[in-house]
């Protein structure tokens, strides 16, 4: 099994995940076309779409130092039939490598079937399948977080403001009330982080009263209402505290709350225009370890794909990434 996780864990239940992704071709003696077959579980998703206008940016890029690509897009618009069907067609029509965001993360096995059958490469990415999937071939790789330590970070890092200042607990009621905003409603990495965050603060003594929970859909629109709705319900509860893990919205929320004198910890984004708790991963580090590997394979042309040019993620996996180029 090769599974090459390229992004370090971050904290909190957020449904987003940032994805970092790189595209490689080994220099050989001939020049062959690459085709390349991206199937997305959902282009209305604000995240995904943001990332495959830059991957065809980064595309561009390439062709013009004398990279003959071909980038073939599918929107699998929710369903995993369709997305399956989309694989096949992908592969008869000539691609040699595949980038998969799954639909269903547990129903991965007629995708690899067609792959392996054809023997095209699959790069899962931002949904990551079951283990015993990902055993079953040796080139299948994965790309994204791992959701379980990312919610044992927040966790952790929470209790530890919250133990470390008795003010925070600001209604003196011996608990800490919370409101939860996700992404998806199901979305597995959105489940496991929220339930490890939550654990982890009662494993340290910590009571919790859970007030409100939203979905968004990775709606920016959506996430803006709910949000709205979310911070009434604050101001009348007098919440001691707010975990932000949405992609859209953290700098305007924490902006909103830290206003209204709330404490904010912002998840996997950091801000530097407010003074607000971050808990992030190591996107430098994690920009490094995706260029060692390439590297140590042979390989010496690069494409960096990532989301939005102006995050913080982003900026630091690229610096992580070209540093070790250089």
């Amino acid at each position: 099994m090769k599974i090459r996780k390229v992004l370090a864990a971050g904290i909190i239940c957020c449904v987003s995940v940032q994805l970092l992704c790189a595209c490689a071709e080994q220099q050989t003696e001939s020049a062959d076309k690459i085709y390349v077959g991206v199937t997305c579980y959902n282009r209305s998703d604000t995240f995904l779409e943001e990332l495959i206008n830059a991957f065809k940016d980064k595309m561009s890029d390439l062709e013009e130092e004398n990279l003959d690509s071909v980038v073939t897009i599918r929107d699998a618009a929710g369903s995993q039939r369709t997305q399956n069907d989309q694989v096949r067609e992908l592969i008869d029509a000539g691609c040699n490598v595949l980038c998969v965001n799954l639909v269903d993360r547990a129903d991965p096995s007629e995708i690899i079937d067609l792959a392996r059958e054809s023997d095209v490469p699959i790069i899962f990415f931002n949904r990551e399948p079951v283990a015993e999937d990902l055993q079953q071939w040796d080139k299948m790789y994965y790309v994204g977080a791992d959701a379980k330590e990312s919610g044992v970070m927040q966790g952790e890092i929470a209790a530890d403001v919250i133990l470390a200042d008795s003010q925070i607990d600001r209604n003196k009621d011996g608990k800490i009330q919370y409101v939860v905003l996700e992404g998806e409603p199901g979305h597995q990495d959105a489940i496991i982080r929220t339930e490890n965050a939550v654990e982890t603060l009662r494993d340290k003594g910590i009571k919790l009263e859970k007030l409100n929970y939203g979905i968004a859909n990775w709606n920016r629109a959506q996430a803006q209402n709910r949000m709205q709705q979310l911070i009434g319900q604050i101001l009348q509860y007098r919440v001691d505290g707010i975990i932000i893990t949405s992609a859209v919205l953290s700098s305007e929320l924490a902006e909103n709350c830290a206003a209204l004198g709330i404490p904010v910890v912002l998840f996997n984004r950091y801000t530097t225009n407010l003074n607000v708790q971050a808990v992030c991963c190591d996107n430098i580090q994690a920009g490094r370890y995706c260029a060692d590997y390439l590297l140590q394979k042979g390989y010496r042309r690069f494409g960096y794909v990532a989301s939005s040019e102006n995050a913080s993620t982003s900026l630091d996996r690229q610096k992580g990434f070209l540093d070790r180029l250089r």
